[in-house]
C-alpha cells in the first residue's frame, strides 16, 4: 500500500464523502425531509464515518487510526439501520434504500479492509517515524 499522506487520499474517506453527500441530498426532499429527527440522525450518522476516519489519521499512530476507523465502521452500520426504518417508515422509496445501503456497505468493506492492513501492517504511524519510538 503506498504511503497517504493526507485523509483525502483514503478511498474509504472518499467514499464516505460520497455516502454523507447522497444522505444529504436524499433527506433535503420528500416525507424524510419533514422527519426531522429521522432526518438529522441519518446526517449525523453519515458525517460520523468521514469525521472519524479524518481524526483517526490525524492522530499519527495505527492503534488510535484503527480506533477511529472502529469508529467510523460503526457509524455505517448505525446507518444502515436507520436506512431500514426510512423504508419501513414508507420515507424512502426502495430502490433508493437499495442505493444508499449498497453504498453504506462498500464504505464500511473499504474501511474493514483498512483496518485489517493497518492491524497486520509494520508501519506504525507518522508520529513514531521522527523519534524512532515505537508503539507498544
Amino acid at each position: 500500500m503506498p504511503t497517504i499522506l493526507r485523509f483525502e487520499d483514503i478511498e474509504g474517506w472518499k467514499k464516505a464523502r460520497d455516502l454523507a453527500h447522497s444522505i444529504h441530498a436524499v433527506t433535503k426532499a420528500g416525507d424524510l425531509a419533514k422527519d426531522f429527527a429521522l432526518r438529522d440522525q441519518m446526517r449525523r450518522a453519515a458525517a460520523s464515518v468521514m469525521a472519524n476516519i479524518a481524526e483517526g489519521f490525524g492522530r499519527g499512530g495505527n492503534r488510535e487510526f484503527i480506533q477511529f476507523l472502529g469508529h467510523a465502521r460503526g457509524s455505517c452500520t448505525e446507518l444502515k439501520s436507520h436506512l431500514y426504518l426510512a423504508a419501513d417508515a414508507g420515507v424512502m422509496e426502495g430502490t433508493k434504500f437499495q442505493q444508499l445501503y449498497r453504498l453504506a456497505s462498500e464504505t464500511e468493506a473499504l474501511i474493514s479492509g483498512l483496518m485489517k492492513y493497518l492491524q497486520t501492517s509494520e508501519a506504525r504511524g507518522r508520529k513514531f517515524k521522527s523519534t524512532g519510538n515505537r508503539e507498544p
